[in-house]
Formats: structure tokens, C-alpha cells, sequence
């Protein structure tokens, strides 16, 4: 590997906004923002729209969409 040309590769803990669930991986993401963790350390801060705290596949919140509903009022409406 050449030196130099690849990013640093440190732990971060990454935010979820939505729901407010942190967790301290490894990434080469950079951010301005710390926080303290659990360890007492402070850590880059990456906040992120969805997690596995807030995802509906994950929370078991799947919306099931009424497609043939929807077509079936279509068909009515352009029927002519």
C-alpha cells in the first residue's frame, strides 16, 4: 500500500437523531462535532437520519401499501 493516500481509520460514534440511539464503531467519516462516551473519551460525532433504532424493517413497523386499492380506483376513474 502506498502511504499516505488512504484516510484515517479511527472510532467514532455515530448518532441517530430520529431516536436518539448512539453507538461507538470504526469509520474513516470525519466530523467537527465530539462527544464523551461511556469510557470517558470524546469521539468524533456523526449523526445520522436512520439507524437500526428507527428503520421499520428493523423496528417491526412496516407500512404495507394498498396497491390494488390504488389501481382498482384508477381503473374506475379512467374507465370512460
Amino acid at each position: 500500500m502506498k502511504a499516505g493516500i488512504h484516510p484515517e481509520y479511527r472510532d467514532v460514534v455515530f448518532q441517530d437523531v430520529t431516536s436518539d440511539f448512539k453507538i461507538l464503531t470504526r469509520s474513516t467519516l470525519s466530523s467537527k462535532e465530539t462527544v464523551k462516551w461511556e469510557d470517558g473519551n470524546e469521539y468524533p460525532l456523526v449523526k445520522v437520519e436512520v439507524s437500526s433504532s428507527s428503520h421499520p424493517f428493523y423496528t417491526g413497523q412496516n407500512k404495507v401499501i394498498d396497491t390494488s386499492g390504488r389501481v382498482d380506483k384508477f381503473r374506475k376513474r379512467y374507465q370512460k
